[in-house]
């Protein structure tokens, strides 16, 4: 093939062993998503105005950027981070913390912080991420779970439809019922994510069933996808993860959560201390990450969601199952492909893990995870280690051998990825060669 386009620069596409058929996908797709492209740029613009509204009436200068030590009292940079924050969410209140280890963690605090011993929690989209299996715990076995705790909990599966069983979840409501639980994302299911408009429904019909009851959203991989957060149509409490969307690439660790100033409050006593609540916790060398992913926040997930539709557009030219659709509605940075086979689902990991800037020359393996039930291939050379708002892909070795994908902090290196993995199934699988001749 000629490696030169038109304007004589030198293609892409050149770099593959496939060149030829992973042009014709690419350009084809790229084609086809313009207009959904020009769409995600339009909303970054938007969120990108509101965050330097903020930025700039909050007065952020550089002294907002220097970090305490010790106990971290009266920390200037992490209470006007913290406003900003709860501001953007439409909350009363937030938690922005390298404190929390991970999106489970934050989760954990707020589960903890709002219940009390013979409380009841209830899923209603169905069970949670399998990581929050061991924060609920199933008896008292003194591993400190919910149930350790004689907190009692259920799981409303969602209807065939994938709505939610609204008769099913009045009948397991009662007066014990202290907080309704909505995961947001998908997890390691083939349902949809749900809106913003999803959730703010509800949160109406569940303000009906239960009105003292807590609602809390575990917001993991959706923050700056939409217009609106969880916070801004109601829920009392939300949550997630900073080496994910809201971190913007640049938090090295942490969490966040938003909402009514009570139950952040009852979460920040879980997560420091009764009486030191939010007042503590240094905020060490974070801030300047902290102001800085923030701000660019909306555009790196902008660029990650790019991705997603490009690699959707690009697996179904090639033949294969994606949701969302490349033209379909999101809420979050996650792309799940079908494949169908093991083989297919380990090779396509395989390709993202070799075109990543960190550890590209690991091979992924299937194996045992903790709080996963089957052995889950992963791909994650990040360079913060296990940031999902970088490009990474996994899923269980389980029927249907579906891929999650998310993340990327640029478009140019998703698309790379991408063609890289397509390259990988192309060479590895020769049933999969033959049928897309």
């Amino acid at each position: 093939m000629n490696p030169k386009s038109r304007n004589g620069v030198v293609t892409l596409y050149k770099y593959f062993r496939h060149s030829e058929r992973l042009k014709a996908w690419a350009e084809e797709a790229l084609q086809r998503i313009a207009p959904r492209i020009r769409e995600i740029e339009e909303r970054v613009d938007q969120h990108q105005w509101r965050l330097l509204q903020a930025y700039r009436e909050a007065g952020v200068s550089e002294n907002h950027l220097s970090s305490s030590t010790g106990y971290g009292y009266d920390d200037l940079g992490r209470e006007t981070l913290e406003r900003i924050v709860a501001d953007i969410f439409g909350a009363e209140t937030a938690l922005y913390r390298s404190h929390m280890v991970s999106g489970t963690h934050a989760i954990a605090a707020s589960l903890f912080g709002v219940l009390r011993p013979g409380e009841e929690l209830i899923y209603v989209t169905g069970p949670p991420y399998d990581t929050l299996e061991k924060v609920i715990g199933r008896e008292r076995d003194g591993s400190g779970s919910l149930a350790d705790y004689g907190i009692s909990y259920r799981s409303v599966p969602l209807t065939s439809s994938g709505e939610v069983d609204w008769n099913a979840v009045r009948e397991a409501a009662g007066p014990q019922t202290r907080c309704f639980a909505i995961q947001r994302s998908r997890g390691y299911s083939e349902r949809d994510s749900l809106t913003i408009a999803q959730i703010q429904g509800m949160v109406r019909r569940l303000r009906t069933i239960q009105p003292n009851a807590v609602i809390f959203v575990d917001n993991c991989y959706g923050e700056f996808v939409e217009d609106q957060e969880p916070t801004h149509v109601g829920a009392d409490l939300t949550a997630g993860s900073l080496i994910k969307n809201p971190g913007g690439g640049l938090a090295k660790s942490g969490g966040y959560i938003v909402g009514r100033k009570k139950w952040v409050n009852r979460a920040a006593a879980r997560l420091v201390a009764p009486g030191i609540l939010a007042e503590g916790g240094a905020s060490y060398g974070y801030m300047r990450d902290f102001y800085q992913g923030f701000f660019l926040a909306p555009h790196v997930v902008g660029e990650a969601l790019k991705g997603a539709v490009f690699a959707s557009a690009i697996l179904e030219a090639a033949g294969f199952e994606t949701t969302p659709r490349w033209d379909g509605e999101r809420t979050d940075i996650i792309q799940l492909v079908k494949f169908g086979d093991p083989d297919l689902l380990v090779a396509f990991c395989r390709g993202i893990q070799e075109a990543s800037p960190v550890d590209a020359r690991l091979r992924p393996e299937p194996s045992p995870m903790p709080g996963y039930e089957d052995p889950v291939i992963m791909a994650a050379g990040t360079f913060v280690q296990g940031a999902s708002i970088e490009l990474s892909a996994d899923g269980p070795l389980r029927p249907p051998y579906r891929a999650y994908m998310q993340g990327g902090l640029t478009f140019s290196h998703v698309k790379i990825g991408i063609l890289n993995a397509l390259d990988h199934m192309l060479q590895s699988n020769a049933v999969f060669s033959l049928d897309q001749e």
